[in-house]
């Protein structure tokens, strides 16, 4: 989070960068453990976050998790 106590806004994600998937947090039972996904970090734009690091893409609420996932936590809506 940053001093504001907001995630940072990271915009959309880009095809031509580095991005870890992106999963719904209803999905999150479903992954496999198996899935070749095993980073200490997520990336997004060539941006590393560490686990349990939040940001908003868009007005979606993501965050950083085990295996270097990002899981959707809801909405990043302005007060």
């Amino acid at each position: 989070m940053t001093t504001t106590g907001r995630p940072p806004q990271v915009g959309a994600p880009d095809p031509e960068h580095k991005n870890s998937p992106i999963f719904d947090s209803a999905d999150n039972d479903e992954l496999s453990l198996d899935m070749e996904l095993e980073e200490g970090a997520c990336y997004f734009n060539d941006q590393a976050y560490q686990l349990g690091e939040y940001v908003c893409s868009g007005d979606e609420l993501l965050r950083c998790e085990e295996r270097g996932v990002w899981v959707r936590e809801g909405s990043c809506q302005k007060d």
